[in-house]
């Protein structure tokens, strides 16, 4: 299947998903992204590329990681920056999602950077966008997350390099809520992975064609055996329709990562998770704080991710 969201000289007309992606393009992605890491901090070099074009965080859920990092993403390559505030806005008069979109296209908002509660939602928006007018989308629902996936990519390739052939990658907990799970193994796969191991409680797991050539494990000692990458996962309490999580220290006892477990895995391997944490639940805070923990520097690459999105999305 082609990846719907090319133009037609081969770059990016929207970011919607990572699914189906051409390897080309999100190793220029994270190549981009990793020649801008030295700017994400600060600095005015690269204050002109995106100069005169706007950016608007069209929010509909709460964020403080993505959309921060939209925001300082925007700023460091010199754009306009607008925040939809949805508390505010003309949405809690009924207005549509489209009508939205189309009043701040007519305000000359060239990018959003769009998260929705609702699967499918910000590809629905994309396909109503004008010509010239690009979406970014920073997570709709259960579906994608590619900015977050793309990140997460780049800290695999600065702690193993860029091969991944060689790379056991295992990604534990709700997987089934989880739009960064989905991101992460569609990433995985385009990127050669050598095998992607997913583990978790059975109600927590997804029932679609997600996890097809994966290794899917209920035993998390057996899960993290050997791997190179633990990939922890938020437990997202607020998208589940009832308790499928009947104890905390239970979950934390069965599927929480803490130092004794972490053992398993190879000497080297590295610790990620996308944020916020649930410390004691997920992943217990030595190993969060540890020395194997890349959590910290998967934010500091949000930044840089979304500078290079920006930059192959408004094409300079």
């Amino acid at each position: 299947m082609s990846y719907p969201w090319l133009r037609s000289d081969g770059r990016l007309r929207h970011l919607i998903t990572l699914d189906g992606m051409p390897a080309v393009l999100l190793n220029r992605l994270l190549n981009t992204a990793q020649a801008m890491c030295e700017h994400a901090n600060g600095g005015l070099a690269l204050r002109g590329r995106l100069a005169g074009t706007t950016l608007c965080t069209l929010f509909f859920e709460p964020s403080t990681r993505t959309r921060s990092s939209f925001q300082l993403a925007a700023t460091r390559l010199g754009m306009d920056l607008l925040n939809f505030d949805i508390a505010v806005s003309s949405s809690g008069k009924g207005e549509s999602d489209r009508d939205t979109l189309a009043t701040l296209q007519a305000m000359g908002v060239n990018a959003f950077a769009v998260r929705h509660g609702r699967d499918g939602a910000v590809a629905e928006l994309a396909e109503a966008a004008t010509s010239g007018t690009v979406l970014i989308n920073a997570g709709d629902g259960r579906n994608a997350h590619p900015s977050q996936g793309l990140l997460d990519m780049l800290t695999l390739r600065q702690a193993k390099g860029c091969d991944f052939s060689h790379l056991r990658v295992v990604i534990c907990g709700d997987v089934r809520h989880s739009r960064v799970a989905r991101s992460d193994i569609h990433a995985l796969r385009t990127l050669g992975a050598n095998e992607i191991r997913i583990c978790g409680p059975q109600n927590l797991l997804p029932d679609d064609e997600v996890l097809a050539g994966c290794g899917v494990y209920s035993n998390f000692d057996e899960a993290i055996a050997g791997v190179d990458a633990v990939i922890m996962l938020r437990l997202q309490r607020e998208r589940m329709s009832q308790g499928l999580v009947p104890s905390l220290e239970g979950y934390f006892r069965e599927y929480g990562l803490s130092t004794e477990r972490l053992r398993r895995a190879a000497h080297d391997a590295v610790v990620l998770h996308p944020g916020p944490i649930n410390r004691g639940i997920e992943i217990d805070p030595a190993v969060a704080d540890g020395p194997q923990s890349r959590v910290l520097q998967q934010v500091a690459n949000g930044v840089a991710v979304r500078m290079a999105v920006l930059a192959e999305l408004l094409g300079r």
